[in-house]
């Protein structure tokens, strides 16, 4: 029997990167999945979010094991936007068991800081996290069946003097705010945990290091880890972002994450929760103190 087999997962940030990959790593599965993303650019974030297009794109790799997808057009802002989303997905697919609350963005200063950028960062980050979980625990009561969620932290909001301050002056406010909005989900998880345990329902943080996504790939993070180059190349941010882990890895690819949401959303990890898991190749324990 698959390990998702009559389950049904609510994924944020679903249009592509490590969302996709939970969409379609549980669909192997055999979970049905409710995929919203935003589908349209944050004005203070720097490089593209996903389009409906590649929100489709989801929809039809999830489709393409066999599992159904409603694919819905939602901002993790907008609480009233993901209950809307999270009725009809249930409507159509049927009791609630699972949440990734994937959705994040890394607003950085590529130009003049502006304050507001960590206002950007916490909405989507904290209160998009805090939004996702609130529409969604009812309908996992309602179902009886127990559940699991899953939160998208980082490795880099963990570590001292990486998110919030920096040589360049690249990361601004919004790292700050990217930064404390993640911090502030380990101890967020924890008391849903505590309080939703009763009722068989789980709640987990995971902390990647850098993956093979848009947020990583971009000229703001590019030029904070080669600060000395004006022109930074793929290789010469692949050798940089290697020196970050201990494991000889420039990044995880988001099915490797994957992999780890998949046994926190399966009944293999039925007792495990309220954890704050780590999947740093290492990072954590080469700059236990922040990177030099």
């Amino acid at each position: 029997m698959r390990r998702m087999e009559g389950k049904v997962s609510f994924i944020t940030g679903a249009g592509r990167g490590q969302g996709r990959a939970h969409a379609v790593k549980q669909a192997s599965e055999g979970a049905d999945i409710i995929a919203i993303d935003i589908c349209e650019d944050i004005e203070s974030n720097p490089y593209p979010l996903s389009s409906w297009d590649d929100l489709q794109q989801t929809k039809a790799l999830v489709e393409a094991h066999g599992q159904k997808c409603v694919a819905i057009k939602a901002d993790v802002r907008d609480r009233e936007q993901l209950r809307g989303a999270v009725s009809e997905g249930v409507d159509q697919l049927g009791a609630l068991t699972t949440v990734c609350a994937n959705a994040g963005i890394l607003p950085l200063a590529m130009g003049d800081p502006n304050p507001l950028d960590f206002q950007d960062a916490v909405d989507v980050d904290l209160l998009g996290v805090m939004n996702a979980v609130a529409v969604s625990v009812p309908h996992i009561l309602a179902g009886g069946m127990g559940g699991s969620i899953i939160i998208t932290g980082s490795t880099a909001a963990l570590m001292p003097g990486t998110v919030e301050t920096d040589p360049t002056g690249t990361m601004g406010p919004g790292g700050a705010g990217y930064g404390w909005a993640k911090r502030t989900l380990v101890g967020y998880a924890e008391q849903m945990a505590l309080h939703l345990a009763p009722r068989n329902v789980r709640v987990n943080t995971i902390h990647p290091t850098n993956v093979n996504t848009h947020l990583l790939h971009n000229d703001g993070l590019y030029k904070l880890f080669r600060p000395d180059l004006d022109t930074v190349t793929l290789e010469d941010f692949a050798s940089a972002s290697q020196s970050f882990q201990a494991l000889p890895i420039p990044w995880l690819e988001p099915e490797d994450v994957a992999e780890l949401v998949l046994f926190l959303a399966s009944d293999d990890a039925r007792y495990i929760t309220g954890d704050s898991i780590r999947m740093d190749a290492g990072s954590l324990i080469k700059f236990p103190n922040g990177p030099a």
